[in-house]
C-alpha cells in the first residue's frame, strides 16, 4: 500500500490540484516530496515495527494549518472579538487505525508519543494524569476523552480508538502561528475521521483541542487558536458566548491590494513566559470582578471608566490599561471585519486598495494598543530582551524611509516570538534584507492565507 497506491496518489493530477490550493504553485512539488516521505517513512526500517503490527485499514492523509491573528489580540479569553486566518504552514500526517487501543503519534524533530486508552481491564482510561501535564501525551488523552464523554460531561457517543501516525510540522514552535494548536486540531480530526464518521464540524474540533490543552495539558489558553486552525481561511469569532461562539468566514487575501503579509521571528524563547501570559486574563477579570461580572466582556468601556480610581487604587495601573485595550481591540476587530467585506465587494482595484489601506491604519492601530496599554512586547522580568519591540521599531523606521503605506503589530501572545507586518509586494525583499541582518536568514516569513483547516486529503 505504502509503496503502492498511496505513494501513486500523491503523484496524481489530483494531488496537484489539492497542493495548489493549500500551498500556492510554488509549492506544490514540495507538498508531493514531503508527504511522499512520511509515506514512505512507514515502510523504512527506522520506523518502530510494533507500531505497525496492530495497524489495519487504509493509510490516511491529514493536515491542519497553523494561524495568523490579525486583530483582536489577548480577548478571546475575556469572551472578546478576534480576526484570525488559516495559513499555508501545517501539521501533515499519514495515519492508520489499529486494533490495540494504543496512539503512536511521531512527528519530525520530536520525541515519539505513545499513549494506552485502556487500562488493564481493558476500560477507557481517559481521566488526567499528574505526570502527563505539560506533554502530547497529555493532549492526546484529552482529546480522546473529549470526543468520547464531551466537554461539559455530555457523553457525546463516539467511542475512540488506537492510531499510528507519522507527522511533520511546517508550523516552528514558539512563532506565534499556533503550532501546538495545529498539532491538537489533526490529532483530534485524525481521532474523528477514523472512529467518529468524520462528523465534528470545525467549531467542535477547535473546542476539544481546548479542552484538552485546558483541563489535560494544564494550559488556560482561549478559543481563538484552535477556532482559526480547524475552520480554515479568514474567520471572524465573537465569544460573547463562550459554549457557542460565532464564526464568520470572511473573503482575505492581501496580494489582491498588492500587499504582502509575513510574520517575523525575533528568535525569543517563550520559556518561564508562563506568568506573563497568565497575567494578562488574569489582571482583566479582576477588573470585571470589582463590577461583579466574570469577565470584560459583561461591561462596557464607560463602566470601567467610571471607576478608573477605584481600579488603579485597587488592582494597579496596568490591570486598567489592559481592559482599556480589549474594549477598543473588539471595537477594531468590527472595523476591520467591515474593511474586510468591502474589500471583497469592490469593484475596481482603486476602490480595493483604499479600503486596504484604511485596514492597515487599524491594523497599526492594534499594534500601539497592545505595545502601550496590553504591555505584551516584553517580559518585565526580562527588559534587555525585546526582540519584539526591536523588530517593530525597526518595521515602522523601514515603512516611514520607503515612503509607503504599510503595517505592523505584536503576533499572537508576544512577550517573545513573532511580529506581524504588511508591506507593498514590490518592497518585500528589500524588508527582508533590512530584518534579517538583524535577526538572521530566514527570520521573515511570508503567509499565504489558506482555505482549508485541518481536514482529512483524499486523491481520489
Amino acid at each position: 500500500m505504502i509503496k503502492n497506491d498511496l505513494l501513486e496518489e500523491l503523484n496524481s493530477k489530483r494531488a496537484e490540484e489539492i497542493f495548489r490550493g493549500l500551498y500556492g504553485e510554488d509549492g506544490i512539488e514540495a507538498a508531493r516530496l514531503r508527504y511522499s516521505k512520511l509515506a514512505s517513512e512507514l515502510s523504512s526500517k527506522n520506523f518502530p515495527r510494533e507500531e505497525l503490527s496492530f495497524a489495519s485499514g487504509k493509510y490516511r492523509v491529514f493536515t491542519a494549518p497553523g494561524r495568523t491573528e490579525l486583530a483582536g489580540n489577548h480577548t478571546d479569553h475575556n469572551r472578546g472579538k478576534v480576526l484570525a486566518a488559516s495559513i499555508q504552514m501545517d501539521c501533515a500526517a499519514i495515519a492508520r487505525e489499529r486494533s490495540d487501543n494504543i496512539v503512536f503519534f511521531r512527528s519530525t524533530g520530536f520525541p515519539d508519543v505513545k499513549v494506552k486508552l485502556t487500562d488493564s481491564n481493558g476500560k477507557p482510561d481517559l481521566d488526567p494524569k499528574p505526570e502527563e501535564a505539560g506533554t502530547t501525551e497529555a493532549i492526546v488523552r484529552g482529546i480522546a476523552a473529549g470526543l468520547t464523554r464531551g466537554i461539559n460531561g455530555e457523553n457525546r457517543g463516539c467511542a475512540v480508538g488506537g492510531f499510528t501516525a507519522n507527522a511533520q510540522s511546517a508550523v516552528f514552535p514558539g512563532s506565534g502561528l499556533s503550532s501546538s494548536a495545529a498539532v491538537e486540531v489533526l490529532i483530534c480530526r485524525v481521532f474523528d475521521s477514523l472512529y467518529c464518521g468524520g462528523k465534528r464540524g470545525s467549531l467542535e474540533i477547535a473546542q476539544i483541542g481546548q479542552y484538552a490543552e485546558n483541563a489535560y495539558f494544564g494550559k488556560p489558553c482561549g478559543l481563538m487558536d484552535q477556532a482559526a486552525c480547524s475552520s480554515g481561511g479568514a474567520v471572524a469569532i465573537d465569544f460573547a458566548d463562550s459554549a457557542y461562539p460565532k464564526v464568520g468566514q470572511i473573503s482575505f487575501n492581501p496580494i489582491t491590494a498588492g500587499y504582502a503579509l509575513c510574520v517575523v521571528n525575533t528568535g525569543g524563547s517563550h520559556a518561564d513566559l508562563t506568568p506573563d501570559y497568565a497575567s494578562i486574563p488574569a489582571e482583566m477579570k479582576a477588573a470585571a470582578a470589582l463590577f461583579g461580572k466574570s469577565v470584560l466582556r459583561e461591561l462596557d468601556k464607560e463602566a470601567i471608566l467610571s471607576r478608573a480610581a477605584h481600579i488603579r487604587k485597587t488592582l494597579g495601573d496596568r490591570a486598567l490599561l489592559r481592559s482599556l485595550h480589549f474594549f477598543e481591540e473588539n471595537r477594531r476587530v468590527d472595523a476591520m471585519t467591515g474593511y474586510m467585506r468591502e474589500m471583497e465587494n469592490a469593484r475596481t482595484e482603486t476602490e480595493k486598495k483604499a479600503v486596504f489601506c484604511r485596514f492597515l491604519e487599524l491594523v497599526n492601530e492594534s499594534g500601539d494598543s497592545s505595545w502601550e496599554l496590553l504591555q505584551n512586547v516584553y517580559s518585565s522580568k526580562n527588559p534587555a530582551s525585546q526582540g519584539i519591540t526591536t523588530a517593530l521599531a525597526l518595521t515602522r523606521d523601514f515603512i516611514r524611509g520607503a515612503g509607503v503605506t504599510g503595517a505592523c503589530r505584536v503576533h499572537g501572545g508576544g512577550f517573545a516570538g513573532t511580529i506581524q507586518a504588511y508591506l507593498p509586494v514590490d518592497k518585500m525583499e528589500e524588508y527582508r534584507a533590512c530584518i534579517e541582518t538583524v535577526f538572521g536568514a530566514g527570520s521573515v516569513t511570508p503567509l499565504r492565507i489558506r482555505a482549508a483547516g485541518a481536514v482529512e486529503l483524499s486523491f481520489n
